[in-house]
């Protein structure tokens, strides 16, 4: 983070404290906050609201320092090394306190323990990270992906395997675009499955993952896909809806499929020939379909959402943008995968 200084008013990235408090923890929890996060300062010296300077008194400045360092090294698990520095701005000092993104998340108050004591930072506040958001932190703080992790109480057998196998060449053979891409598509074997992830083999024991899962059906994996045709734009009354319970691989076509039935398609001509023209591009909605499904978050229970109205598709995905992606990010090719498959 750089270290100029503008005063815009508290943001996902930035606090602002009119004095150093002698409670510490009045601002450690933006600390953990920050840390979990996309890093952020604090400014001490400066009035929240107000913006007004109001400055901090040199005489206390190493003191002050000395106790900011202390504090944020003893009470945060794993230690967050915290840099301190101070900036003049209308002739008055400031304290700076700035939090790097940690790569051993999730960071929490010791005191409070990771359930209790983790925080992420929204907008301009600092929450206490729920359920599904620890557990994403605990991944990441792993570099691991929710689709690679064992599942638990399901078992699998050779037999299973060996039908997913085929099930998923088949699935390859009906989509190629060619005979000759179609006679270069080989059975899949176990172990392609285990480099995928798909499998974790343990002491000659096969063991399934989410993704497995979710390419068989089984344990509640994945959650319906909702497709709805509303006749309003608030979603008020709708004309037509449905859910798809299937595996992963069945509700992308299912869901494609659905939307294809609901849009107008018209026709062009060219020559006698005719071609049928739907009135969105088929490719964009499986694409949107698919990625919906690929990258949502699967430790929120919400489902995926499709919803066609007069003049647009909608296709809402849960869970939001991963930890260290902005949409500034975004634009320039930035990217982060939220699961392996």
């Amino acid at each position: 983070m750089e270290k100029d200084l503008s005063l815009h008013g508290e943001s996902k990235n930035v606090e602002y404290k009119e004095r150093v408090p002698e409670d510490s923890q009045k601002y450690m929890k933006s600390v953990v906050a920050f840390a979990n996060g996309d890093g952020g300062r604090i400014v001490f010296g400066v009035e929240d609201g107000t913006m007004r300077v109001v400055g901090i008194p040199q005489a206390d400045f190493f003191q002050m320092m000395d106790a900011i360092t202390n504090a944020v090294t003893d009470s945060c698990e794993p230690m967050i090394i915290p840099d301190l520095f101070v900036r003049e701005i209308e002739g008055k000092s400031l304290i700076i306190l700035e939090i790097a993104p940690g790569m051993q998340r999730p960071y929490y108050l010791k005191k409070k323990g990771p359930v209790k004591g983790t925080y992420i930072r929204t907008a301009g506040t600092t929450r206490l990270a729920d359920r599904a958001i620890l557990q994403e932190l605990l991944l990441e703080g792993e570099n691991k992906f929710f689709d690679q992790q064992p599942i638990p109480n399901l078992k699998v057998t050779k037999y299973d395997v060996t039908a997913l196998c085929h099930s998923m060449s088949e699935t390859a053979k009906k989509n190629a675009l060619s005979d000759i891409q179609r006679q270069g598509i080989k059975e899949l074997t176990i172990n392609q499955l285990i480099s995928w992830g798909i499998l974790i083999e343990n002491k000659d024991q096969l063991i399934p993952t989410y993704a497995y899962a979710m390419l068989t059906h089984q344990a509640g994996y994945p959650p319906v896909v909702q497709c709805a045709v509303f006749k309003t734009d608030d979603r008020a009354v709708f004309v037509d809806k449905r859910e798809i319970d299937a595996p992963i691989q069945e509700q992308v076509e299912k869901a494609y499929q659905y939307v294809l039935e609901k849009i107008n398609m018209g026709a062009r001509f060219q020559g006698v020939y005719r071609q049928d023209i739907y009135e969105l591009p088929p490719d964009s909605i499986r694409e949107l379909i698919a990625n919906a499904l690929v990258h949502r978050n699967y430790l929120e229970p919400e489902s995926v959402q499709i919803a066609l109205f007069s003049d647009r598709l909608e296709v809402t995905s849960p869970g939001s943008l991963m930890r260290g992606v902005t949409h500034e990010k975004m634009k320039e090719g930035f990217s982060k995968i939220r699961n392996g498959l």
